[in-house]
């Protein structure tokens, strides 16, 4: 009978030690197509391989700026098309305000960011504070985190007016954005930033300038993996070099270096080393 007992108080330590360890974390991205490359694949099925759960929403409109977002809350517009992954399953809905997709879950995490041709200009983030109180009154988890998503610069061939505000420079563009991240998201009183851009700084500086498809959006690969692993383990705490997953399409010695690169940019943003710029 005691060794009965003794064997029950094991087990019971054994399945609440799992269940301490293991994390279920709803996190809701208010973004555009940078959060789409970052959040919509590959997030969910590293987190899972490591035993954490995610729910994960992102709150698109393409190329949505923080002035944007600030209007559309305010007037309650419903110009969003809202992605949902839940148990690895994507849903899509269409033509819904932000202040439905903020309520519809108990959101621990919450993340904003700037439209990349503006993430390196600061005078475009003037209404980030009221932004940031504005979606903290909203959210039905008190405790809800605010954090910042820092996206990366173009492609050194990208062609477009938009670039030619950094003077088509990546180098200037990275700066300029961190610079930002620096100087202007604090003002809103943010200090979780997930560093997606110093990533993909440091993937271009092995694998060159291939991470984009289109000279602004990630790669379906290479880019949008490294983004997803920065994501995960920032989201989960837990070091993501040595994760299972990685997708057919990514050579197992790609997916390393992912890994690799998306944990030192998560240890930079943690010593806040951006006095050194690539």
């Amino acid at each position: 009978m005691m060794m009965r007992k003794t064997l029950l108080v094991l087990l019971l330590s054994f399945f609440t030690l799992l269940s301490l360890q293991a994390k279920v974390i709803k996190v809701l991205a208010i973004g555009n197509s940078f959060s789409q490359d970052a959040v919509e694949q590959y997030l969910y099925e590293l987190a899972a391989a490591q035993g954490d759960s995610l729910v994960i929403g992102n709150a698109y409109i393409g190329a949505c700026t923080i002035d944007m977002h600030s209007t559309f809350l305010e007037t309650s517009a419903a110009k969003y098309a809202y992605r949902k992954v839940v148990g690895g399953v994507k849903t899509e809905e269409k033509n819904v305000n932000l202040q439905r997709i903020i309520l519809d879950e108990p959101w621990d995490i919450i993340t904003l960011q700037q439209a990349s041709l503006c993430s390196g200009l600061p005078d475009t983030f003037k209404k980030l504070p009221a932004l940031k109180r504005a979606v903290q009154l909203l959210a039905t988890n008190h405790n809800v985190q605010i954090w910042w998503h820092m996206t990366w610069a173009y492609a050194k061939s990208f062609k477009s007016a938009n670039f030619e505000v950094y003077g088509s420079d990546q180098q200037r563009m990275f700066t300029s954005i961190v610079n930002c991240v620096r100087t202007e998201v604090p003002k809103a009183n943010i200090t979780r930033v997930i560093p997606s851009g110093t990533a993909i700084r440091l993937m271009r500086m092995h694998k060159g300038d291939m991470l984009n498809r289109d000279g602004q959006h990630l790669s379906y690969t290479l880019g949008r993996y490294t983004a997803a692993c920065v994501w995960c383990e920032m989201l989960t705490g837990r070091n993501v070099d040595g994760n299972k997953y990685r997708p057919q399409s990514i050579k197992a010695e790609d997916a390393r270096l992912c890994q690799q690169k998306a944990h030192e940019a998560v240890f930079m943003q943690q010593l806040s080393q951006y006095d050194v710029v690539f």
